[in-house]
């Protein structure tokens, strides 16, 4: 097995996952955000959201708040700095795969 291969077989997972990579990309661009405004943007329903919030949250790269505004709760959702750390190495990752990928030849 090529280093490459070796690499994308070791990606973190809980940061691979298609739901996670979207919230953890979306909040590193944006710091914070609601939870309505994050569940409309990544499509997910709300529980699936809060599933993979909870999971995020328990590795500490997302921290959650939440409000009681106008006899409502209202959720905020934070990226740590740990959070902000592992989606920039992971995209890093992922760029020098996609590089690494590009200079394969064929052998046909």
């Amino acid at each position: 097995m090529s280093s490459t291969f070796k690499e994308l077989a070791n990606l973190d997972r809980l940061i691979h996952e298609p739901a996670r990579l979207a919230i953890l990309t979306a909040l590193a661009s944006c710091q914070k955000t609601d939870f309505i405004f994050l569940q409309r943007l990544t499509g997910l329903s709300a529980g699936n959201l809060s599933v993979q919030l909870s999971k995020l949250e328990e590795a500490k790269l997302v921290n959650t708040e939440k409000k009681i505004v106008a006899k409502r709760t209202k959720t905020h959702v934070f990226i740590t700095s740990k959070g902000q750390e592992s989606i920039r190495q992971y995209w890093k990752k992922m760029e020098d795969l996609h590089n690494a990928a590009g200079s394969w030849k064929s052998e046909g």
